[in-house]
């Protein structure tokens, strides 16, 4: 059966130093020999701050057989165990786990546990069970930000870790649902950091442990040695739909941006620069004289971003944000949308063989020109396209490169001269004869020449085609 992967959304995270044990030794095993010996401590204390996550979805049954064994993607939780499939639309029951991160009733999970969910209820390690709202769903960290009300109690809360301290090898504990069993704790090690390949969200960036993480899990607690929350786990690595030693979780720094913007009711707004990059490719790493092929080579920057104003240009290789080294563009990303909003960032490139610093004061991405979702209609060659222009913030909405420029395609309707074409949900647009075409009003104006060879240039997940007539 082939792999499946599970996962959104993502961050990154390089990391050094290990996790600091600042709790009592009345609480917390003070040695590796009293580790070996007992967790027990430690489960004690953070245990009750992990809840169960009940979500009622409706599902839209199309009379065939779910296959989501086939799938390429396993993930977890999406479980609405599908039996009893059919072609009428039916109520399906997700599980899932979640963390109290805050005594007044804040809780912590994955987008994905709840995503399209009609009602949602918590179910404390208590046994007592109570409604949630939904404060912040955000799809590209896969992480959601509940609420329950419960008047006059303080609940049992997981207090935020540093997971920039982490280590490979490390110890961790796995806190959550597993298949609807109740709680359960397993326990491992650190496997990985900075796993930018293993996600299909925007922030592709994991902590991986060997600790057992099965379906249910997902939203749980990944757990220090300290007993502090170190990731919310969101992912497994599978041939068997079931735990094999390779889990995902979301560092706590990226939670920690996505619960402060929902607690303070500010808009979730990530930190912005500005340009294009790609990993530093290794021929071109040691003709620069770099002693391994690290960095991100700098492709294109957004005029009038953070980092043109800044004086970074293509060409620059960017080795490092701050005291942390980054390799590749995704590491970068995760980087400057971790930063508090209004920090600067120091960043450190190499340009013409010399070493500098460059301060960077990243912003909101800019929301212009105007989206203006519309149909494209009538006599249009691309009509029954639904299109709308491209920004860098909504460019960050949809999970592509922020400076690319052009029409994005929303919806393609079937049998449509845009489906004719070949056109695609997600294709954007962004050249007609070799001319580059930045809005909806350009894309209009285009006209096709008669009996001549004609093509528009589109950006299909990172790859580019040609579509027209020859």
């Amino acid at each position: 059966m082939r792999a499946a992967i599970a996962a959104v959304c993502a961050g990154i995270a390089l990391v050094s130093g290990n996790v600091a044990a600042e709790a009592s030794p009345a609480i917390v095993p003070a040695t590796r020999v009293e580790q070996a010996q007992s967790f027990a401590p430690v489960v004690a204390k953070t245990a009750p701050a992990v809840v169960n996550i009940f979500a009622r979805k409706l599902v839209h049954n199309s009379g065939s057989p779910p296959a989501f064994h086939d799938t390429a993607l396993w993930r977890l939780f999406s479980d609405a165990f599908l039996f009893g499939y059919g072609a009428r639309d039916r109520i399906s029951n997700s599980l899932g786990s979640g963390v109290i991160v805050r005594p007044d009733g804040i809780i912590v999970t994955n987008h994905h546990v709840i995503a399209d969910a009609q009602g949602i209820l918590v179910g404390l390690a208590d046994d007592r069970v109570f409604p949630a709202e939904i404060i912040v769903s955000d799809r590209r960290t896969d992480i959601a930000v509940l609420r329950v009300a419960i008047p006059g109690e303080v609940l049992p809360t997981l207090e935020f870790a540093d997971s920039d301290r982490l280590s490979v090898g490390d110890i961790v504990l796995a806190i959550g649902n597993p298949f609807g069993l109740g709680q359960s704790v397993s326990s491992g090690i650190v496997s990985a950091l900075a796993r930018s390949g293993a996600g299909t969200g925007d922030f592709r960036f994991f902590i991986q442990t060997d600790a057992a993480i099965n379906p249910g899990n997902s939203g749980g607690a990944l757990i220090a040695m300290d007993g502090r929350l170190i990731g919310i786990n969101t992912a497994i690595f599978t041939r068997s739909g079931g735990s094999q030693g390779v889990g995902f979780a979301v560092p706590v720094n990226m939670v920690r941006a996505v619960v402060d913007a929902a607690v303070s009711g500010r808009n979730l707004v990530r930190p912005w620069i500005g340009i294009s990059g790609i990993r530093m490719p290794p021929q071109l790493a040691l003709m620069m004289g770099l002693r391994r092929p690290g960095g991100v080579l700098v492709t294109q920057t957004h005029a009038g971003g953070p980092a043109a104003a800044a004086g970074i240009v293509p060409g620059d290789v960017i080795l490092a944000v701050g005291d942390f080294v980054v390799d590749d563009f995704a590491m970068l990303r995760y980087r400057i949308a971790t930063r508090p909003v209004g920090d600067s960032a120091q960043l450190v490139i190499l340009r013409r063989g010399r070493q500098l610093e460059i301060e960077v004061q990243p912003a909101p991405p800019p929301d212009n020109p105007p989206r203006h979702e519309t149909w494209l209609r009538g006599i249009h060659v691309l009509a029954g396209a639904r299109v709308a222009n491209m920004s860098p913030a909504f460019a960050e909405d949809l999970g592509v490169d922020s400076v690319m420029t052009g029409v994005a395609v929303l919806e393609v309707s079937a049998g449509s001269g845009a489906a004719r074409l070949g056109l695609r949900a997600g294709d954007i647009i962004h050249a007609f004869q070799d001319a580059p075409l930045a809005t909806i009003a350009e894309l209009r104006a285009i006209a096709i020449p008669p009996l001549r060879s004609w093509r528009l240039m589109v950006n299909r997940g990172g790859r580019e085609l040609a579509i027209g007539a020859r």
